[in-house]
């Protein structure tokens, strides 16, 4: 199954004008912000990301919501698993205090 995953921007790569990590459940990876020019995302902002690209932003509710979703449908570890299969560079920073789904 092909899923967005709700990301929260963390960073922006400097130098990278593209480039932003966003953390997933702990999980933080660079992204593509390059589908979002005309509105760049900014820290602390929530995204919907696949393969790597972010592909809208959402409100931090939407983002919840979808996660909760995510977690209800047993979805979650493939999510994380895609998040993780981006060929991107892992950051090797993770949070705790990233928001949970209830």
């Amino acid at each position: 199954m092909c899923l967005a995953i709700p990301g929260r921007i963390v960073g922006l790569v400097p130098g990278e004008t593209h480039l932003g990590t966003v953390e997933v459940a702990g999980v933080r990876r660079k992204v593509d912000l390059g589908l979002l020019l005309e509105e760049m995302p900014v820290v602390g902002d929530w995204v919907l990301i696949h393969v790597g690209f972010a592909m809208t932003k959402i409100s931090e509710q939407d983002a919840l919501e979808q996660m909760h979703l995510l977690q209800m449908l047993g979805e979650t570890e493939q999510a994380m698993q895609e998040v993780r299969g981006y060929g991107f560079e892992e950051t090797g920073e993770q949070s705790s205090g990233n928001p949970q789904p209830n």
